[in-house]
């Protein structure tokens, strides 16, 4: 027997006689179901709330700052590929379309 398994060691959960085992994440039916959902939306709510408590908000100048980054290469993107396709367009114009295909 290995290290891990003598610190953890497998224990198996049998489920109560006379009802079928529950699986995790299975929905119940009926009014417990009900009243289970309205539980899980102000706990969730909760939870969220904690989490956002643990962020590390950027400051307003760096968030200005990496706005400003985001939206130059944006623009530089799009006019590159804007570019690429123009030069495209016109170079099927003049190899494809000025030639006649009837003679």
């Amino acid at each position: 027997m290995n290290r891990a398994l003598r610190r953890h060691p497998v224990v198996s959960r049998q489920a109560p006689k006379g009802r079928p085992p529950r699986l995790p994440g299975r929905a119940t039916t009926g009014a417990r179901a009900a009243r289970g959902g309205l539980r899980f939306l102000p706990r969730f709510a909760a939870e969220v709330w904690s989490e956002l408590k643990k962020v590390t908000w950027p400051s307003r100048e760096t968030t200005f700052h990496l706005t400003v980054v985001v939206v130059v290469v944006a623009v530089t993107v799009g006019a590159v590929l804007g570019g690429i396709d123009a030069a495209f367009a016109w170079l099927i114009e003049k190899l494809l379309l000025s030639r006649s295909l009837f003679g």
